[in-house]
């Protein structure tokens, strides 16, 4: 698993780096925020304490093998603007989970259907993977529209399968083969 070449992805607007300590407080500020967070399945994070605890665990699973981080940087002013994620790696079938968040001032603008597209060529070119999946609430439309953008189908809905703000929401999954 290459994750140094995972570290250098770079799209027409975004970057990635490799995810650090040394970021903590830029990331605290997405982490932190109940809107960014509601979905994503990390715990808020209420200090930047607790997020440099969080960011060195995704350091302690990345340096396992089992997880690859990135910091996904803007070019255009080197901001801090949200994590990217491969995970759930299941090599004698070659698929794995994708995952991202961003700071809310940068929804909307594209970077994440861009980080999506480098994630997918990344995990198809490089990790030689037949399939990747993603899940979302089916209240986080947003991230629906970055996946169908990306070529992912909807293969399944798991009925209230998140509880969020003392709510249930169907969990959606959706698969996006290394031929689509």
């Amino acid at each position: 698993m290459d994750k140094d070449l995972f570290h250098r992805l770079e799209g027409e607007s975004i970057c990635f780096k490799p995810l650090s300590i040394n970021d903590a407080k830029d990331i605290h500020e997405y982490a932190s925020d109940t809107d960014v967070s509601r979905f994503i399945g990390w715990p808020l994070m209420d200090t930047v304490s607790d997020t440099r605890k969080h960011i060195e665990e995704m350091l302690e699973r990345e340096a396992a093998g089992t997880h690859l981080y990135a910091t996904v940087i803007l070019k255009s002013t080197n901001e801090v603007i949200g994590t990217a994620l491969v995970f759930n790696f299941e090599w004698q079938d070659k698929h794995a989970e994708i995952g991202y968040v961003f700071h809310k001032r940068h929804w909307g603008r594209g970077y994440c259907t861009q980080t999506v597209a480098l994630m997918s060529d990344f995990a198809f070119e490089s990790l030689k993977l037949h399939r990747i999946h993603a899940r979302v609430a089916d209240a986080n439309i947003g991230s629906v529209r970055v996946l169908e953008k990306n070529g992912f189908k909807l293969e399944g809905r798991l009925r209230d399968y998140y509880f969020v703000d003392d709510l249930y929401y169907d969990g959606l999954y959706f698969g996006k083969l290394q031929s689509d």
